[in-house]
């Protein structure tokens, strides 16, 4: 008799869930292939160390094919996803068609800009590795450009006023590494008045961290204030030319710089899925994971909207959420291919961390509480164990250890000059 041909499972997303998908259905007798854009995992809640010169590019991105060099079973495939054929159950892509037997979207996020589209034409987001260093560059330009002395007070304020958006972890961590880095500058740029230099968090609501009890947002707040950030509660942003930053209630920021951190929604491959998505894009799923409508499409991670009956609101973009629902559906998959009965998707919930600067952080868990400089090495140890090989393991421990002591960023290097061809390298 012939060789029965193994099932065929296609993941869209080499983020946090697709990666530990494909390493635990890898252990399984299916084939299985990896689809992403890009050919590394990027590490997201570092980037804002990427934007400020803390760590480098290749300290928070690993290779994929290097995650499956003993799972002979998993193929990687470098591609960009454009949309699901679920009658002939194919995936497409800009480099052709993919048969599947089983396919879930891990697909991830991008920044929402709430339709705002001159704040989107002018602002930087920060959800890829282009974009962090895109920021970086930016930023050491602005210093250089008003370290120029011609231009106007008026003018070196504005190259010299940098704003972040949204007040949750990544829009904290921004914040609080910017105010670190103008720092840094402030030793090294003799001619330069600092007190041209500003940095703003701004935030809609009236809190910062939501998930957190009152006092922790509190110490969030003054320890930023603490670090010189004008932190800016309960004001909304309404336009941005890319020259002023204006506010919903009238006022006007003077800036070159602003930077995105208010929001995520699911990125565009997944409204071409040919299943129903949220308001955000987000593709919803069943108490199983699966596509509504859908017995062989399954979705996990920040593109999928999960909600039980009960539940306030859908389980957050966080890397928690992806990877505990790629057990889920790994599971449910090989329960699918055996004919079993499904399991639902129950998440728990660990707590939420963020860090504030050097040596300062935030943690809460329940009614557990911490914050200080064991919450940063908790927050510190978390991350470590998270990051993909030994070697980063050990460079971003020294280097963080080296930044706490010393405060030193040397991966303050601009790299889009622009040559004498006219192209930037």
């Amino acid at each position: 008799m012939p060789e029965q041909k193994k099932p065929h499972v296609v993941i869209v997303g080499a983020g946090f869930g697709g990666i530990k998908l494909a390493k635990t259905l890898g252990k399984e007798d299916v084939e299985i292939t990896l689809v992403d854009r890009h050919n590394f995992q990027l590490f997201a809640p570092l980037l804002y160390q990427v934007s400020t010169a803390v760590l480098s590019e290749d300290e928070i991105a690993y290779p994929v094919r290097s995650f499956f060099r003993d799972y002979p079973n998993v193929e990687f495939f470098m591609a960009k996803a454009q949309g699901v054929d679920q009658a002939r159950r194919v995936l497409l892509t800009n480099h052709g068609e993919i048969p599947y037997d089983y396919l879930v979207l891990a697909a991830g996020s991008t920044t929402n800009f709430f339709g705002m589209e001159s704040v989107e034409r002018n602002s930087y987001g920060m959800k890829t590795l282009q974009e962090a260093l895109h920021i970086r560059n930016h930023v050491l330009h602005m210093f250089e450009r008003a370290n120029k002395r011609e231009d106007s007070e008026e003018e070196r304020r504005r190259m010299l006023t940098f704003v972040v958006v949204g007040g949750g972890p990544t829009g904290i961590e921004e914040a609080g590494a910017l105010s670190e880095l103008v720092a840094v500058q402030k030793k090294e740029y003799h001619h330069l008045d600092f007190n041209e230099v500003s940095v703003k968090l701004i935030e809609a609501t009236p809190h910062v961290l939501p998930m957190l009890t009152q006092d922790l947002q509190d110490e969030v707040v003054r320890v930023l204030r603490g670090k010189g950030v004008d932190v800016m509660l309960d004001t909304q942003v309404m336009d941005n030319d890319g020259n002023n930053l204006k506010l919903k209630d009238g006022r006007v920021i003077p800036t070159k710089t602003v930077i995105w951190a208010a929001g995520v929604k699911a990125v565009p491959f997944i409204a071409k899925c040919g299943a129903e998505v949220d308001r955000g894009g987000r593709i919803i799923t069943d108490e199983n994971l699966r596509v509504q409508g859908s017995d062989r499409v399954f979705a996990i991670g920040d593109c999928a909207h999960f909600q039980l009956e009960g539940m306030k609101r859908p389980l957050a973009t966080i890397a928690p959420v992806a990877t505990q629902g790629a057990l889920v559906c790994a599971r449910n998959i090989m329960h699918s291919i055996r004919g079993e009965a499904l399991e639902a998707f129950h998440y728990k919930d660990l707590g939420t961390m963020a860090t504030i600067g050097r040596g300062r952080a935030v943690i809460q868990n329940g009614s557990f509480k911490m914050k200080g400089f064991f919450a940063w090495v908790g927050w510190m140890f978390v991350h470590l164990l998270r990051l993909s090989g030994a070697h980063t393991n050990i460079t971003v421990c020294l280097k963080w250890f080296w930044n706490l002591f010393s405060g030193l960023r040397l991966g303050r290097i601009i790299t889009n000059i622009q040559l004498d061809d006219g192209k930037k390298r």
